[in-house]
C-alpha cells in the first residue's frame, strides 16, 4: 500500500472540542475576481500530449479512465466563483457562518460548492466565504482525483488573504492545500502561521503533524499530535495519531485509538473515514479477513468512498477473491485514476494471465504516467509516486531520478524506500542497501519495505539477512504484492537452494 498521508481525512472540523471561531464579514474594498484557478496553457497543453499519446497506445481498452483524464485537463479552466452557469440569485447560500460549519460535511460537495460560488457572486468580500470556498475545492480534488482543483483552491485562498490579510482560516487552507500537493514544508509553514492565530484550530494542528510525518520528523509528529489531542481531541487528530504510533511500531496503541475513534464517530464521513484507517491498519498486518470487515463498514456509511473501494479491492485479491479484486479495482481507477490503484490493477492483469491481460496491465502503467503529468499540471509533486511506479513498471532511470529529488526534499521512511529501491532496480544494490535498513529503523510493518529490503540483501550477498527480511514480509502480509509476493518466494528459494 502506499504511504497515507491522509488525502482522504473529513475537512469538516467535525471532532469535539472548543468550536474555532468563524470572523464576521469585512466590509473591505472588492478586490478583483479570483479568476479561473487554472493550469497554465502550456502546462494544460503538455498535459494534454502526455495523455494523448498514452491514450493511443492504450488499444482503447480503458475508455472509460481516458475520458475521465481528459475531462481534469480539458475542464481546468472553471471560474472559482462564476463556473456554475445558470445560477441565479434565488440560488444563493446562506451566510458564511453555516456555510463553514456544513458545506464541507454534506455528502454532496459539488453542490455544496455550487451554493457557495452563488453566495460569493453576491458577497465577494466575504474572506471567510472564499476561505471555506478553497478548501472545498482542496476536498474535491482529493476525493475525485481531479488536480485541477488546486489551483483553484489557491486563488480562493489568495483572494481571501486579501481581504483580510493573514486570516487564520485562509492560512489553514492553505497548509491543508500544500500538503494535499505534498508540499509539506510549505504545509508546516502555513500551519504554524494559523496556529500563532488560533492555537486551536482543528486544521493547522492535522496539517501541522501531516507535515512533520511526510517530512521525516517523527518526534516533532508524535509531540505535535500529542499537543493536537490536548486542544482538539476529534476524528481528524485522532487518525493522525494513531498514525504516527503506527510508524513508530506501536500497532496495539494505534488500532485502540482508532476503534475509540469509531465508537465516537457519528457522520457518515467520518464513519467511512475512520473504519477505512482501520482496515488498512489491519492490511499491513496481514489481516485481510478483519481488513474486508472495516471496509465494509466504511462502504456501508458511504457506497462511494474510493479509499475504502481501493483497500477491499487489494484486501479481496489477497483473500483469494482476484476477480473480484479486479472488478473493484477497475471501478475504482475509472472514478479516480490515481497511480496506486492503476499499478495495483495492472499486476493482478499480469498475475491472472489470462488473454489480453498483458496489453491491459501496460495500459494501467502508461495511464500511470498520463496521470502524474496532470497532477503535475496542478501544482502537485508527483516524484514520490512516480518513483514507486517507475521503478518496476517504467523507465528505471526516470524512477531514480525522481526518488533523489524527493529524498533532497525530505527524510521519511517512504521515501527512503523508494530510494533504496529505485537504486536497486538501477543496478547500485550496495549503494542501496543503507536506505533499505533506514526505511525499516522506526518499527512501522510494512511488508512491501521488508521485501524491497531482503532483495536489495539479496543481491548484496547478505543472505540470512535477505532470508529473514523476506521470510518477515510474507509472513507480516502475504499478499502485499501481487507480483512482488511472487518474486520473494521466489527468491525464497533461490536462497534456500543454495545453503
Amino acid at each position: 500500500m502506499p504511504p497515507r498521508t491522509n488525502d482522504h481525512a473529513p475537512e469538516g472540523g467535525r471532532g469535539t472540542g472548543p468550536a474555532e471561531p468563524t470572523a464576521p464579514p469585512r466590509t473591505t474594498r472588492a478586490q478583483p475576481g479570483a479568476g479561473p484557478g487554472t493550469f497554465s496553457s502550456g502546462a494544460r497543453t503538455a498535459a494534454l500530449r502526455r495523455f494523448s499519446g498514452a491514450a493511443r497506445r492504450s488499444r482503447g481498452l480503458r475508455l472509460t479512465v481516458c475520458a475521465a483524464l481528459l475531462a481534469v485537463a480539458a475542464t481546468a479552466g472553471t471560474v472559482a466563483a462564476g463556473g456554475a452557469r445558470g445560477r441565479t440569485p434565488a440560488e444563493a447560500a446562506p451566510a458564511t457562518g453555516t456555510l463553514a460549519a456544513g458545506v464541507l460535511a454534506r455528502g454532496d460537495l459539488d453542490a455544496g460548492i455550487r451554493s457557495l460560488q452563488a453566495h460569493l457572486r453576491l458577497q465577494p468580500r466575504n474572506f471567510g466565504g472564499w476561505a471555506v470556498l478553497g478548501l472545498a475545492y482542496v476536498e474535491q480534488a482529493r476525493t475525485k482525483g481531479d488536480p485541477s482543483r488546486y489551483p483553484q483552491a489557491e486563488r480562493a485562498f489568495v483572494r481571501s488573504l486579501a481581504l483580510e490579510p493573514g486570516n487564520e482560516q485562509a492560512l489553514a487552507g492553505r497548509a491543508a492545500l500544500a500538503a494535499a500537493r505534498h508540499d509539506f514544508s510549505g504545509a508546516l509553514k502555513y500551519a504554524d502561521r494559523a496556529l500563532r492565530q488560533n492555537p486551536y484550530s482543528e486544521r493547522a494542528l492535522s496539517s501541522r503533524i501531516d507535515a512533520l510525518v511526510e517530512l521525516g520528523r517523527y518526534d516533532e509528529a508524535a509531540e505535535a499530535a500529542d499537543t493536537a489531542d490536548s486542544r482538539r481531541p476529534g476524528v481528524p487528530v485522532f487518525t493522525r495519531y494513531a498514525y504516527v504510533r503506527e510508524l513508530r511500531g506501536d500497532v496495539r496503541t494505534a488500532r485502540k485509538v482508532l476503534e475509540r475513534a469509531l465508537d465516537s464517530a457519528s457522520a457518515a464521513p467520518d464513519v467511512a473515514y475512520v473504519a477505512t484507517a482501520l482496515g488498512q491498519l489491519a492490511w499491513n498486518q496481514g489481516d485481510h479477513e478483519v481488513a474486508l470487515r472495516h471496509y465494509a463498514r466504511a462502504l456501508g456509511a458511504d457506497e462511494e468512498y474510493l479509499p475504502a473501494l481501493e483497500g477491499r479491492a487489494r484486501a479481496q485479491a489477497a483473500s483469494g477473491d482476484r476477480a473480484g479484486g479486479i472488478e473493484t479495482l477497475e471501478q475504482v481507477v475509472a472514478r479516480s485514476p490515481l497511480p496506486g490503484p492503476l499499478v495495483a490493477l495492472g499486476e493482478l492483469y499480469e498475475t491472472r494471465g489470462a488473454e489480453g491481460d498483458r496489453a491491459k496491465a501496460q495500459d494501467q502503467y502508461v495511464l500511470v504516467d498520463a496521470q502524474t503529468a496532470l497532477a503535475r499540471a496542478g501544482g502537485v509533486n508527483a516524484d514520490l509516486d512516480t518513483a514507486l511506479a517507475a521503478a518496476d513498471h517504467g523507465d528505471t532511470r526516470t524512477a531514480l531520478r525522481a526518488a533523489r529529488t524527493e529524498w533532497d526534499r525530505r527524510h521519511s521512511v517512504h521515501t527512503a524506500d523508494a530510494l533504496a529501491w529505485a537504486l536497486h532496480r538501477n543496478g547500485r544494490s550496495e549503494e542501496a542497501l543503507p536506505y533499505a535498513r533506514r526505511a525499516t529503523a522506526t518499527g512501522y510493518r510494512n511488508a512491501a519495505f521488508l521485501y524491497h529490503r531482503g532483495m536489495i540483501e539479496h543481491a548484496t550477498g547478505h543472505k540470512g539477512d535477505a532470508r529473514r527480511s523476506l521470510t518477515a514480509a510474507l509472513e507480516l502480509n502475504p499478499g502485499f504484492s501481487p507480483l512482488g509476493a511472487r518474486a520473494a518466494r521466489a527468491a525464497l528459494g533461490d536462497l534456500e537452494a543454495t545453503r
